[in-house]
Parts: C-alpha cells; sequence; structure tokens
C-alpha cells in the first residue's frame, strides 16, 4: 500500500491511498477541482479510486466530497452523526452515502476499513484503520487525545498518519484569541507536538512508519513537530521512518508527502 497525502492542515485535508488494483480517499477537503489536479500531479489514477471515507463534517475535510464523489460515481462512508451533518450542508446532492459504525469493519475493493472514534467537537468523528493483505495503516487527525481505543486500533498498524497540530507554547504566545486557545487544548481539540510525541513513543513497538499530520501553521513549524516526535521515540527513532505532511507539497514534489509499504 501506498499512502500520499494531497493537503493537510486548517486549508484542507486529503490523502489518498493505494492499494494493489484500487485507491481511497480520505476526506477531501480542497475543491473537486483542486484535488483531482494534485492527484494528477502525484501520479494517482482517479479512475481506481472506489470511495471516500470521510472523518467528520468541518468545511476543511469535506468541502470537495459531494462534487467529486459524484464526478467519479464512488460512494461516500461516514458515520450517522457525520453523514446527518454533511446532508444538512448538501441537502440536494445525489450522491450515495453509506453510513458506518465505530469497530465494525466493511469491505471496499481489496481492502477492508475499520473506523475507530476519535476525540473531536464534531457529530460523530472518526479516524480509519485501512488493510490490504496483511498490511495495515491507520489515520487519526482531529483528536483532541489519545484515547485507549484509538491507541489499540494503531498499535495494531504497521504505519500511521497521526495528527501533530501545534507547539504549546508557540499556541500559548500566539495570536489566537483565548477561547480558540483553549478549544485547540481541549480534549475535543486537537493533539500538541508533545502528545503525538508521547503517542509514537507507546507505539514504537508495533509501528514501521509514521507521518505527521495536521499542523498549523500558526502555532507550529515541521522542524518542531519533527524534532519533539524523534524525541519522543528516543532509540526507536533510527527503526522508525518520520515525516511530515503539508498542507501543499507543491508542483516540484507534488508524490513526496508521503510513504509506500
Amino acid at each position: 500500500m501506498e499512502l500520499t497525502v494531497l493537503a493537510s492542515g486548517s486549508k484542507g485535508n486529503c490523502t489518498c491511498i493505494r492499494g494493489g488494483h484500487g485507491s481511497l480517499l480520505i476526506d477531501v477537503g480542497l475543491s473537486a477541482r483542486e484535488t483531482l489536479r494534485r492527484l494528477a500531479a502525484a501520479g494517482e489514477d482517479p479512475s481506481v479510486i472506489e470511495a471516500i471515507l470521510v472523518t467528520h463534517e468541518h468545511g476543511d475535510h469535506i468541502r470537495g466530497v459531494d462534487v467529486l464523489a459524484r464526478r467519479l460515481d464512488v460512494p461516500i462512508y461516514a458515520t450517522a452523526g457525520t453523514a446527518e451533518a454533511f446532508f444538512q450542508k448538501c441537502s440536494r446532492t445525489t450522491a450515495e452515502v453509506r453510513r458506518c459504525r465505530y469497530g465494525e469493519s466493511f469491505s471496499v475493493g481489496d481492502f477492508s476499513v475499520k473506523p475507530f472514534a476519535t476525540s473531536h467537537d464534531a457529530r460523530e468523528p472518526c479516524g480509519f484503520c485501512i488493510t490490504e493483505g496483511d498490511l495495515r495503516i491507520g489515520c487519526c487527525t482531529d483528536t483532541g487525545t489519545i484515547t485507549p481505543t484509538i491507541f489499540d486500533h494503531l498499535a495494531s498498524c504497521d504505519a500511521v498518519l497521526l495528527e501533530s497540530n501545534h507547539c504549546p507554547r508557540m499556541l500559548e504566545e500566539g495570536p489566537y484569541p483565548a477561547f480558540l486557545k483553549r478549544r485547540i487544548r481541549s480534549n475535543l481539540g486537537h493533539l500538541s507536538n508533545p502528545d503525538a510525541a508521547r503517542c509514537l513513543q507507546r507505539l514504537a513497538g508495533h509501528i514501521h512508519m509514521a507521518m505527521l499530520a495536521h499542523l498549523s501553521e500558526t502555532n507550529n513549524t515541521q522542524d518542531r513537530a519533527l524534532f519533539s516526535a524523534l524525541e519522543g521515540l528516543g532509540l526507536y527513532s533510527d527503526q522508525i521512518a518520520v515525516s511530515v505532511a503539508e498542507q501543499d507539497p507543491g508542483p516540484e514534489h507534488p508524490g513526496s508527502c508521503g510513504f509506500q509499504l
């Protein structure tokens, strides 16, 4: 399997997971046109996309979901709470929306997909474990804390896409209003660099690769997130490949923002 991040951050999120015969998209927080452009730039074939998986209903995750699903004629998978919120925002959609449940696996082509609950201020947010053959990737962004359930799911994976949203000091000293800082720091907000580092430290005996995602452009830097993660991994830092997802991988290296198992 191969994971490619097409966008990661508050301006939009979209990840492509390619298997032996087909692909899945996780969230489409860009316009459909821009998503297709980035897919082409990364060498991904839109015609083999089999479904769009949606983590939650915030705009930076669903902006292009409706249009792209209809254009590609593929189903959308979301929890009941996310689906309800999606229909409220896209009341006239003709896209096919299939509801999924926490802890219950479903099949899409050769993939087995298992949603799990995350902790975020949305209706019914989730992450996904995606399996093809003997390989499994866990995707967990937009969560304010790592619950035992989240950890157990990620520990079953070979590689993870994990939120590392903010540096606590940059957030504290930054320009955001106090109420927004409280929201980000809360258990229904976003993982800090130390939170992500502690999670990776616990996962060190299980995973082989990790990509840090959903970095704040205002309250974080790639260097800070990566340093924190590697510090958390300690002696395992030479054994686990760690990289950082970008908001816009850019035209020079469009396919470099990802990993292959």
